[in-house]
C-alpha cells in the first residue's frame, strides 16, 4: 500500500517553483518565442500585410527560397562522442579583416523602417551589442551617418548598388568610408527588378499606397499604424539628397550595365575591404578572386530575384574547393535556426548573413525582438556545437555534415 500524508509546504517548493510573471507584452510575447518561426508568427501578427509579405516574401513561384531552406532541412549532422561536451564554445571568428563575437551578421534589408519604425537603428544597436557586423542597404531607410550613431562601436558594413547615375554610387562609398564602415558589399545580383509577386498584389511601395483593403488590414494593426504616421518621413535615407520620386531611385537602383569596368573604380575609391555579393557560379567566384577581391557571398538574394536560382548552400563545396583558401567566402538565404549556421561553416564558409531571421524579430518587437532572434541564433549555435563535441567555430569540417539532397544534379 502506498503511505499518506499531509501536505507539507516545504517540500513542495523544494520541487516547484512559481514564475514571476512578466508585465510587459512584448518583452513576455517575445521570452515565448523560442524559435525564428516563433519569431515569424508573432510578426505576421503585429505587422500589415504589405510590410510583412515583402519581409516574407521571394520572386515568382518562390522556388528558391523553398529550396534554399529544404537544403538546411536536409542536413544530417555526425557528432563526435567520448571527447566530454566542453562547458563553453568558442564562437568568435574574423571575417573581412575584423572580428565578429558569433559567425554571422545581420544583412542588408532595404524598406526597414516600414517593417518596423526602429529600422535599421535598432538593427544596428541589436548588431553592436551582440558583436556582430550590420549591413546597411542602398536603399535603407536610415542614413549612413544615423546608423553609424546607432553603432558607434561595432562593424558596420554598406551594400551598394551602382546606379544608373554612377555619381550617386560613389558618393554614397566616400560617406560610407567617412563614417567609418569598414566592408563594402558590392551588390550584382540585380541588373533588373526580380518579380516580387507578393509585393505587386499588395500594392507594396514607399510611401504605402494606400488602398480599402490596406486600409482595413492595417486598421487591425494599430500599434504599427501609430508609429507609421508619429515618426519621421519613410524615405531612402542616404538618398534624400540626390533629388527624384521613390519610384525613380528604385529604378535607378537597377542598373543592367554594371561591369568589372564598374567594381575597379569602387575598389579604387574603397579604403576597407570590398566584398562582392550574390556570385551564383564557380566560374563567377574564380574570376572575382583573380580580380583581387578580398571576399564573396554566395547569394540568390534570398530568392527574391532570379527564381529557382542556385542554392547557396549546395554551391558552397564547390566554390570552396576552387577559392576557399585564396578570399573569405560567406554565405546566406534561408537561414533560419543557428544550426545552418553551423552547417555553413561545417561546409566550408567562413561567414554567414541572416535576413529575413532578423527582420522577424525585429518586426515582432523592435530592437528587443531584433535582440531576441540574435539570442536564438545565438543559443542555437552553442547548443549545436557542443551536441557535435567541438570547442571552436574553427573545429567544425565537412567531416560533421552530410547533405541528403533532394534535387539532382546539385
Amino acid at each position: 500500500m502506498v503511505e499518506r500524508q499531509l501536505p507539507r509546504p516545504a517540500e513542495i517548493f523544494d520541487l516547484v517553483k512559481f514564475k514571476r510573471p512578466q508585465l510587459d507584452a512584448t518583452r513576455r510575447r517575445l521570452d515565448a518565442s523560442l524559435t525564428i518561426e516563433d519569431l515569424r508568427k508573432l510578426a505576421k501578427k503585429r505587422t500589415p500585410q504589405a510590410p510583412f509579405d515583402y519581409a516574407d516574401g521571394a520572386a515568382e513561384e518562390e522556388i528558391s527560397l523553398q529550396r534554399a531552406r529544404q537544403a538546411f532541412r536536409d542536413v544530417e549532422f555526425h557528432p563526435r562522442i567520448l571527447r566530454g561536451a566542453p562547458d563553453k564554445v568558442d564562437t568568435s571568428c574574423e571575417v573581412f579583416g575584423g572580428p565578429s563575437a558569433w559567425p554571422f551578421a545581420v544583412a542588408p534589408i532595404g524598406f526597414t523602417r516600414l517593417m518596423r519604425s526602429e529600422g535599421e537603428s535598432a538593427g544596428a544597436g541589436a548588431a553592436g551589442a551582440a558583436g556582430i557586423p550590420f549591413s546597411l542597404s542602398t536603399l535603407g531607410t536610415t542614413s549612413i551617418e544615423d546608423v553609424r550613431a546607432a553603432n558607434p562601436a561595432g562593424r558596420n558594413w554598406f551594400q551598394l548598388y551602382v546606379m544608373r547615375k554612377r555619381e550617386i554610387s560613389y558618393e554614397l562609398v566616400k560617406r560610407a568610408a567617412a563614417s567609418g564602415f569598414d566592408t563594402l558589399l558590392f551588390t550584382v545580383d540585380t541588373p533588373v527588378a526580380g518579380a516580387r509577386l507578393r509585393d505587386k498584389r499588395n500594392g507594396f511601395s514607399i510611401p504605402p499606397q494606400l488602398t480599402a483593403a490596406t486600409l482595413l488590414d492595417t486598421a487591425r494593426k494599430p500599434s504599427w499604424w501609430w508609429d507609421f504616421l508619429t515618426t519621421p518621413k519613410l524615405e531612402f535615407a542616404s538618398l534624400r539628397s540626390t533629388g527624384g520620386t521613390v519610384g525613380e531611385l528604385l529604378d535607378s537602383a537597377m542598373d543592367p550595365t554594371i561591369n568589372v569596368e564598374d567594381l575597379t573604380v569602387i575598389r579604387e575609391m574603397w579604403p576597407g575591404k570590398l566584398v562582392v555579393k550574390g556570385v551564383q557560379r564557380v566560374d563567377d567566384a574564380r574570376t572575382l578572386v583573380d580580380l583581387g577581391v578580398d571576399g564573396i557571398v554566395l547569394s540568390n538574394h534570398g530568392g527574391r530575384q532570379l527564381d529557382r536560382a542556385p542554392i547557396p548552400f549546395h554551391l558552397l563545396p564547390r566554390v570552396v574547393r576552387e577559392v576557399g583558401s585564396d578570399v573569405d567566402i560567406a554565405i546566406d538565404t534561408g537561414i533560419m535556426s543557428g544550426a545552418d549556421i553551423v552547417a555553413s561553416i561545417a561546409m566550408g564558409a567562413k561567414f554567414t548573413l541572416v535576413g529575413r531571421a532578423y527582420l522577424y524579430g525585429l518586426m515582432a518587437g523592435g530592437r528587443a525582438g531584433a535582440e531576441r532572434s540574435i539570442e536564438i541564433l545565438s543559443g542555437q549555435i552553442v547548443r549545436t556545437m557542443k551536441l557535435l563535441g567541438v570547442t571552436s567555430i574553427r573545429e567544425l569540417e565537412p567531416s560533421h555534415v552530410t547533405q541528403l539532397r533532394r534535387l539532382g544534379g546539385q
